[in-house]
């Protein structure tokens, strides 16, 4: 396997995934709005590719906090496998290689709403601990699913606040896990 940047000419390959992987357009509609909106930028995202196939993408994408502006965080949305590659590496593969990318970009926290049983492996861990709240307020019992991985050493000490997304993600519908 094989993880690369998307260029702009990869683009239908990634909106296939995503709507393979999803099972519909909702999420490739997000990424093609995502990737053209420029308040989402500087955006990251990757493709797997095994035996010259593309088979998974994630999307990072600019974040900021409500009273820490100068923290440069990012958003993991969506991270996307084709249903026959699911479950064999390439979803965790994509998620460590965003980060990795991220963090190697000035990135120091990073954040995603997705599933609690498997985003901790890459360092995610409940937002709301640290004071940090999603754009649009999570339902309690799904609170664990909105979290928040530090990139750089002890970037989470002194963070708090409502985070604040690409203009493409400000919808409520997003936010439910």
């Amino acid at each position: 396997m094989r993880i690369r940047l998307a260029t702009p000419a990869d683009l239908p390959e990634v909106l296939r995934v995503e709507r393979e992987a999803f099972g519909g357009l909702d999420e490739a509609e997000l990424v093609e709005a995502l990737l053209g909106d420029p308040t989402a930028q500087p955006a990251i995202s990757l493709i797997a590719e095994k035996d010259g196939r593309c088979v998974g993408h994630v999307l990072f994408t600019r974040a900021a906090i409500e009273g820490a502006e100068d923290t440069n965080a990012t958003l993991l949305a969506p991270l996307a496998v084709v249903p026959d590659e699911q479950g064999r590496g390439v979803g965790g593969a994509l998620a460590t290689a965003g980060l990795g990318v991220a963090g190697n970009s000035g990135a120091t926290v990073a954040f995603v709403l997705g599933h609690p049983g498997y985003y901790p492996r890459f360092g995610f861990e409940p937002a709301l601990r640290y004071g940090l709240a999603a754009p649009y307020p999570i339902p309690e019992d799904a609170s664990d699913a909105w979290m928040v991985a530090e990139l750089q050493p002890g970037a989470l000490r002194a963070l708090s606040g409502t985070v604040r997304v690409a203009e493409a993600l400000m919808k409520p519908e997003y936010w439910r896990e």
